[in-house]
């Protein structure tokens, strides 16, 4: 069902691509989240994830530790390149370009986000992971903080500002208005999800209600040393 609305949404992005107006902004907007939602749920089902399939032994730092984690979701990185890369093309010089800006900032702001779990964060969130893939947590690393993070999140937060500052123009039009708001909000909640890594509140408290009755995720020792 999820392939099937991709599909569908990739063939509206195309469309909505040719005319910048209030409800192609929104088409485009939701056509991308769904393009998305199937690269999230093919990772999280272990549909596509990478060709390594196994924990991170033990000791492993440096180098080799950055490329067994790359292993683990080289297909799914390779995945929403390819996708990415049709949603440029399908929309190259077109008016309404609301759709490629939305997975683009998905794109960047999960990477990020992966980036800042691999050299270490106060909040891992390792018990949401499905079971099937538990042995992701031993590729992650938990630190209070690291210097990824505050660069990630002044350059989101520039790149925000610029945003709200053009859509608070007068003379922009309502259109873009709308398609500039809709990127820039999941740019914030993308802002606030790199927070949540860091702060020192149980912020997975608010979601524990969807783990009730599922079995606990296999403990997988996480890694504390310093590549950095």
């Amino acid at each position: 069902l999820s392939s099937l609305l991709a599909v569908t949404a990739f063939v509206a992005l195309a469309h909505t691509a040719r005319e910048l107006s209030v409800a192609n902004a929104y088409c485009a907007f939701t056509s991308a989240l769904l393009v998305w939602g199937w690269h999230e749920l093919s990772f999280l089902s272990g549909w596509i994830t990478g060709p390594r399939t196994t924990a991170l032994p033990s000791g492993t730092t440096g180098w080799p530790r950055f490329v067994q984690s790359l292993r683990a979701i080289l297909w799914h990185e390779l995945a929403i390149v390819a996708v990415g890369l049709a949603i440029v093309a399908v929309t190259w010089g077109q008016p309404n370009q609301v759709g490629t800006q939305t997975f683009l900032v998905l794109w960047v702001m999960r990477t990020s986000a992966k980036l800042n779990l691999f050299f270490g964060v106060r909040n891992l969130s390792e018990e949401f992971l499905p079971p099937q893939l538990a042995y992701l947590q031993s590729f992650f690393r938990r630190r209070a903080m690291n210097p990824l993070l505050p660069i990630s999140v002044l350059g989101a937060t520039a790149v925000l500002t610029t945003m709200v500052i053009g859509a608070a123009d007068p003379a922009t039009a309502p259109a873009q208005v709308v398609g500039t708001s809709l990127v820039g909000t999941m740019l914030a909640l993308a802002l606030i999800e790199h927070l949540l890594l860091v702060l020192p509140i149980p912020a997975t408290g608010l979601w524990r209600w969807a783990l009730r009755g599922r079995a606990p995720v296999p403990a997988v020792k996480l890694d504390t040393h310093d590549d950095l």
